[in-house]
């Protein structure tokens, strides 16, 4: 087993869709980003990456690619789970936590929790999306921004139990 963690973060903006975990939730501001900007999304994809100590998101995705221009962040971690799977690993969970004060995400996590199950092949229970505020601290507290954390844990395939 190999363990990976994730982290990213984008400040937010007027003019853009707020993206995490594969949801448009509704809110005044979005994520800055040459894609989407789903940070949930993209800590997921570094800790994947870190895992298999192949990089990291700007060195499979860089900035100063224009296919990447406004990308899904669901399509970049497709990318992702494809290279993972060529390696011969498969994810085993994903725990995640993202920083913010607002929007309130309760009801939008059990969208994003499903939409990483199935890109993944994922049963319920091996997922988890938290959302903390930052009591009003650092950039995250003032509502410039969001952040996002993640860790996972990867299995080579042949270490699986029949």
């Amino acid at each position: 087993m190999r363990v990976g963690f994730g982290y990213d973060s984008h400040c937010l903006v007027e003019g853009r869709s707020l993206v995490l975990g594969g949801v448009v939730i509704p809110y005044e501001k979005g994520l800055l980003g040459h894609s989407d900007a789903d940070v949930l999304l993209h800590s997921i994809g570094d800790a994947i990456l870190g895992a298999m100590a192949a990089g990291d998101l700007g060195t499979h995705f860089p900035d100063s690619d224009p296919l990447w221009k406004d990308a899904s962040s669901m399509d970049i971690l497709d990318r992702i789970r494809d290279l993972m799977s060529s390696r011969g690993f498969v994810v085993n969970n994903i725990d995640s936590t993202l920083v913010l004060e607002l929007p309130k995400l309760k009801q939008n996590i059990p969208f994003m929790v499903r939409n990483i199950e199935k890109l993944f092949g994922l049963e319920q229970g091996r997922v988890s999306v938290k959302a903390k505020t930052n009591e009003k601290m650092g950039f995250t507290g003032r509502g410039e921004g969001i952040a996002a954390y993640c860790v996972v844990t990867i299995t080579e395939k042949e270490n699986l139990a029949p």
